[in-house]
């Protein structure tokens, strides 16, 4: 039985991760979990000390059920 998961994603754009984490915290009661931890990162590509691409990692973590769910 999984007890909880944390996924990483990459958008392209601090909206996008904002949004993410949303849709994530919208569906979570319809998909049969909870949101324990979620949140995002900027991260950089640079090549000759300039800027050339950059990413936005979202991290998630879902509770799909409590270690004593089933035996207490």
């Amino acid at each position: 039985m999984i007890l909880e998961t944390t996924s990483k994603f990459r958008a392209d754009s601090e909206i996008a991760a904002r949004d993410m984490i949303e849709r994530f915290r919208a569906e979570a009661a319809q998909k049969g979990y909870t949101v324990k931890k979620a949140g995002y990162e900027r991260k950089v590509k640079k090549a000759k000390g300039e800027i050339v691409a950059e990413v936005w990692v979202v991290s998630v973590t879902q509770v799909f059920s409590d270690i004593w769910e089933d035996l207490v």
